[in-house]
């Protein structure tokens, strides 16, 4: 099937199969070249690298965590969350029912419908915005976009927020397939005025960051003695000229070294057989169970994309696709992290930028539309089973309760545990942890 692009935007316009993400700063930071000046020598890696690491213990301590599926392109709430069969915008498909009562979704998502109990529906944002990258960034800061101010990710926000003091891996990680030789400096992850150690490291096609191991000639003894003139060194330059920018080096660094003892974390294909095998052979499954080790690992923040939402041409042929991928591993996680005890502490949240047209054009697709859509939610503080907001008869208008990415942002940060209206401290100066203007869906928390 051939890919249309009437939009034009550069968001997508590349091939199949590739998920949208964020910055590289996280990933650069702990690149290779810090990686193969702190290797551990085989002995401790050997040691480190053996059964279950001791992070997971920090899961226990009831710390919370956020999981955001990002759907790149702007799915369609119709072929989703709020399907409107039998009217002139419903398209081909029926509504099921799910496991709360009088609570139907579209019939492409039946493995999803069976974990409805455990998650709640949004029907009702009206973001006013049909752009790519403005949603993107809307949607993923909680802010309006304004030429010229940059307000940190969500990923940034929650990192800062819920990571705990001596977590030594990185707190914010983006999932997504590799870029494929595309520029993906401007995809937006910034941490903003949080400052580079809170933005993503991203992780490609369910792969481990690329380790490098320090030259075998370099016996362990030198290598402690080499680490320590640095540190030395480091704390005289400090003494001087301590800086952000100098503080979040020595951090990365430091985490780089922490990488390296714990990289079993990031290996996918430790896991059982038996889990490879439920969640499937497709590139979102495999990056779904690679989320799912992370959260028990205690990762505060974990994104994965899933891209190719953006259906102007054959919406409905490229939804059975699109959410034929979808389904069956996001209702594994789901219902993997509750029978783990990990739901109860991980806020879900499955986004995108914008929805789609209840109108279907004249090539059976359906356009951009932030005018009346949805966004799912579940785990911690969420309500279970609760559906917010509706729309009229065939989806063009919200009737009631009308919320924008302003109060998404606030309900995911509060229903993480987040002080959503509280101040962060940078640099001596205050600055709000989300919008003032807008504050959570106080309904959908428990």
């Amino acid at each position: 099937m051939t890919r249309h692009r009437p939009c034009g935007s550069t968001e997508h316009g590349f091939g199949r199969r590739m998920f949208l993400g964020g910055s590289m700063l996280g990933a650069a930071g702990l690149g290779a070249a810090g990686l193969g000046a702190a290797g551990l020598g085989a002995a401790g890696l050997g040691q480190l690298l053996t059964g279950r690491s001791a992070i997971a213990s920090q899961v226990k301590a009831r710390s919370r965590r956020v999981l955001n599926i990002f759907l790149h392109g702007g799915v369609s709430q119709l072929e989703t969350w709020d399907p409107k069969p039998n009217t002139d915008t419903g398209g081909p498909f029926r509504a099921i029912p799910t496991t709360v009562p009088g609570v139907h979704i579209c019939e492409l998502l039946p493995y999803t419908a069976q974990q409805m109990h455990r998650l709640s529906i949004v029907r009702s944002l009206d973001t006013r915005n049909g752009d790519h990258a403005r949603g993107v960034v809307e949607m993923t800061t909680g802010r309006p976009r304004m030429p010229g101010v940059e307000y940190p990710h969500l990923g940034a926000v929650a990192a800062r927020s819920l990571m705990p003091e001596d977590f030594p891996l990185p707190a914010h990680i983006l999932i997504r397939s590799s870029p494929g030789g595309r520029n993906v400096e401007s995809e937006f992850h910034s941490a903003a005025w949080l400052g580079p150690r809170y933005a993503s490291m991203a992780l490609y096609d369910a792969n481990p960051p690329k380790f490098e191991d320090r030259p075998g000639e370099i016996t362990d003894a030198a290598d402690e003695r080499r680490n320590g003139i640095r540190q030395r060194a480091n704390e005289r330059f400090l003494m001087r000229r301590r800086t952000a920018e100098t503080e979040a080096y020595n951090f990365s660094f430091s985490q780089a070294r922490e990488l390296l003892a714990n990289r079993h974390v990031f290996e996918v294909s430790r896991e059982s057989a038996g889990d490879q095998e439920r969640y499937g052979t497709s590139q979102f499954g495999r990056h779904c169970l690679l989320a799912r080790r992370l959260l028990e690992h205690g990762v505060p923040y974990v994104q994965v994309n899933h891209a190719d939402y953006d259906t102007h041409h054959e919406n409905f042929d490229f939804h059975i696709e699109q959410l034929g991928e979808f389904d069956q591993p996001f209702a594994q996680l789901v219902a993997d992290l509750a029978d783990r005890g990990l739901l109860a502490d991980t806020l879900i949240c499955v986004m995108s930028e914008f929805g789609r047209t209840p109108k279907i054009n004249k090539t059976y697709g359906r356009d951009h539309w932030g005018t009346a859509w949805s966004v799912l939610l579940g785990g911690a503080a969420i309500q279970p089973g609760a559906v917010i907001g509706k729309t009229n008869a065939n989806g063009t208008e919200v009737t009631d309760r009308v919320v924008d990415h302003g109060h998404i942002f606030h309900t995911i940060l509060r229903g993480a545990g987040v002080d959503s209206l509280g101040e962060f401290e940078v640099g001596g100066r205050l600055f709000p942890i989300a919008d003032p203007a807008r504050q959570a869906i106080s309904e959908l928390l428990s």
